[in-house]
């Protein structure tokens, strides 16, 4: 940790450099500049030892965040609910991080120099209450439309190499019959080679197929 102990005006702000694992946080007083950075695990505990952290140091007007919607969405929470106000700090230049360098503390103190200057004001959403159930329900309903669809290409590509009989008692079926026949059949004892790339089912016509079984010796 950092500190600077020049004048200050006990006012601060809070830029964050959020990660996965970890999240970098600067503290910059509105007339004594950066005073310190703090690193934390990205878990309560550490949101905790942040807040305790940054309000040590005067009244925090507010806290730059930066990725709100991805990995500082949980901390943006934990802090609203604590009552301080959070704005989306936004990611850092490409351009000007390609010719610095990265560094996630100079990233955290540019979050809260955004926010003092007035550059950083967005609200973040709010990912509380009935709005985040919300859309956690449509992400699951989205990904389950896609894995039935899929599922189904799946299965009319298997079709196109089926035995005559599967194929024509598939043939016209609505997707959710044709999901239910094929659900239904079951799988033979494999006694013989097939012509057909696809394992033999119980309820296939005798007809589905010319091979025969070999006989027992």
């Amino acid at each position: 940790m950092n500190t600077n102990e020049q004048h200050r005006s006990g006012h601060v702000v809070i830029g964050v450099d959020t990660h996965k694992h970890v999240h970098v946080a600067a503290v910059m007083d509105t007339i004594g500049g950066i005073l310190a950075t703090l690193t934390v695990p990205t878990d309560t505990g550490g949101f905790q030892q942040l807040l305790d952290w940054a309000t040590a140091f005067g009244k925090v007007l507010a806290f730059g965040v930066e990725g709100t919607g991805s990995y500082g969405a949980t901390l943006a929470s934990f802090l609203r609910r604590a009552g301080h106000k959070v704005v989306e700090a936004g990611r850092p230049d490409r351009r000007l991080r390609r010719m610095n360098g990265k560094s996630d503390t100079l990233d955290a103190e540019n979050a809260a120099r955004a926010v003092l200057a007035g550059f950083a004001t967005a609200t973040p959403k709010t990912a509380d209450g009935e709005t985040e159930m919300i859309r956690r329900l449509k992400i699951a309903h989205d990904q389950a439309v896609e894995q039935r669809a899929a599922a189904m290409v799946t299965m009319k590509a298997m079709l196109v190499h089926a035995p005559d009989g599967l194929r024509h008692e598939t043939a016209g079926k609505t997707q959710i019959a044709l999901a239910r026949h094929l659900a239904g059949l079951r799988p033979r004892r494999l006694e013989a080679l097939r012509t057909h790339s696809v394992t033999p089912c119980a309820r296939w016509p005798s007809g589905g197929s010319t091979s025969k079984p070999r006989p027992k010796s």
